[in-house]
């Protein structure tokens, strides 16, 4: 057992071939024997899976600390501090990533573990016999479930990228595989695992024990999510991919549990002591309160010096989780969600973040707090549903979809807001940007915002949309640097060089 947990731990993707080869191909690694003889029941695979999940945990690939490639590199928060790290942080904030970023081939390498784990187990999975077959259909589910989930990230953060869904055995088998295909199959393969998920026997909702862990409601709500995302990326079948965004969109919000979402206090949303049972998550990562280890961080790192409401024995001397005025500015008085949220330190002098919060004295005074990671939740899923409706011209569902979600904070309705409230109005003029303005703010700090702007916005709309603010509210990252390039990542330095034919760079980057 602790030779397989070792060999798909050790498990690394493309980035690694050219220094570390031999241990990712396992063509002469010691622990080689150990995949193959290690992987041979239930408990084995139930170990594997368990890695793949924990993979997902890490601030490089979509844990609770993703936010220098998320809400960093839009304009929610800012890296200000240019001389840190050798600048390498700044450069997401300032519009200057630069293909050799060692950030940037953290997260390319944190993204791609999952995938190379889970097409190890999908290998060997069929070999391996199970007490129920039903335990290994899911296993298969959740792990195509993960894998489409990485892929998604990939191509939306960086477009073209290898396609691999087979485990890999040799360096030429290896070689053969490192290409970037066009992304138009990439989502077609992101297509075929969530079809597979949502045609499986998971459960449509997880029990309480099994929280973190995928259902048919995730699968439903991301097939839905890529759907859109491809509709308004890929220049072909726009409304083919509307309409299955619609479908699967829908049977993810039939499946939700609750009534009306406003039956859900948003403070309930986040409330570490009703995580396991709060009905409007879909998917979370589970973090441990009071565990050295395994605990949240958000709480602690969030909080400012005085303050004591993220973690009320947590004593920071920082200043806690900052933000963009540009940010700042969207929130609305009287809006639940404001007060919630942020809050202003007199101690320093900003306002910093208080969405995550826990006062149980479990957490000690080292802020060992157990806020779950939320990836996907309700909220999100209705507002992607005004989104498809928005893009149909049925502004009456777009805007009952929308109205959901205002309605829980304690705002009037889109109709009274456009014809009552000047400033709205002028900020806002089309019903698309009341929906982006309105994900901006329900669904602030869990990073969300940089997919959102590259699904909302081609690349020439989001360089006019990123230089029309105003640069006072973004403090020293120069909002003049955003060009189309930006719209996509580099491709790592060292990615480029295993084949720089197949790998070629994103247009305007340089090596």
């Amino acid at each position: 057992m602790r030779n397989v947990a070792l060999i798909i731990a050790g498990s690394l993707i493309l980035s690694v071939i050219s220094s570390c080869s031999k241990s990712f191909v396992e063509q002469t690694n010691p622990n080689a024997a150990s995949v193959d003889n290690g992987l041979k029941t239930e408990s084995d695979i139930a170990a594997g899976v368990y890695g793949v999940y924990q993979s997902l945990r890490s601030g490089n690939c979509i844990g609770e600390g993703a936010a220098l490639w998320t809400d960093d590199r839009a304009d929610d928060v800012n890296t200000t501090d240019n001389q840190s790290n050798n600048g390498e942080p700044f450069q997401f904030s300032a519009f200057a990533i630069v293909p050799s970023n060692s950030y940037l081939l953290a997260h390319w390498t944190a993204l791609w573990t999952p995938i190379v784990r889970a097409n190890l187990i999908l290998s060997k999975i069929e070999n391996v016999t199970f007490a129920s077959n039903d335990t290994k259909t899911q296993y298969i589910a959740e792990l195509k479930f993960i894998r489409a989930l990485m892929y998604f990230n990939l191509v939306r953060e960086f477009g073209d990228v290898p396609l691999v869904t087979e485990r890999l055995n040799t360096n030429d088998q290896v070689k053969a595989l490192t290409f970037r295909e066009k992304k138009e199959k990439v989502y077609a393969q992101i297509v075929i695992d969530l079809k597979d998920v949502v045609s499986s026997n998971l459960p449509a909702v997880q029990p309480e024990a099994a929280k973190g862990r995928i259902s048919l409601q995730a699968a439903n709500g991301l097939l839905g999510q890529v759907y859109l995302t491809m509709a308004t990326v890929l220049s072909d079948g726009r409304n083919d991919n509307l309409n299955n965004a619609k479908t699967y969109l829908l049977a993810c919000y039939n499946q939700k549990t609750f009534t009306n979402l406003s039956d859900i206090p948003f403070a309930d949303v986040f409330d570490v002591s009703k995580k396991s049972k709060n009905q409007e998550i879909i998917l979370q990562i589970v973090y441990k309160q009071g565990d050295a280890t395994y605990s949240s961080a958000l709480a602690r790192n969030n909080q400012a010096k005085g303050e004591t409401i993220n973690a009320p024995l947590y004593v920071s001397q920082g200043e806690g989780g900052l933000f963009t005025k540009d940010l700042q500015n969207e929130f609305e008085t009287g809006d639940v969600r404001t007060d919630f949220s942020i809050k202003f330190a007199a101690a320093t002098n900003k306002y910093f973040i208080t969405k995550f919060r826990d006062v149980a004295p479990a957490v000690t005074k080292d802020g060992y707090a157990g806020n779950d990671w939320i990836l996907m939740r309700y909220a999100d899923i209705i507002l992607n549903l005004a989104e498809v409706y928005m893009y149909f011209n049925d502004n009456v569902n777009a805007t009952k979809y929308l109205d959901m979600v205002r309605t829980r904070a304690l705002r009037p309705d889109y109709a009274t807001m456009m014809a009552t409230d000047a400033n709205y109005k002028t900020k806002y003029p089309t019903l698309k940007l009341a929906i982006l303005h309105e994900r901006r703010i329900e669904l602030a700090f869990e990073h969300h915002r940089w997919h959102d702007l590259t699904r909302f916005f081609n690349a020439t709309e989001l360089v006019n949309y990123i230089r029309a603010k105003n640069q006072a509210d973004f403090d020293n990252s120069p909002l003049s640097n955003c060009t189309t390039k930006d719209y996509y990542f580099p491709i790592p330095l060292s990615e480029y060089k295993l084949n720089p034919e197949g790998m070629y760079q994103n247009d305007g980057y340089t090596q």
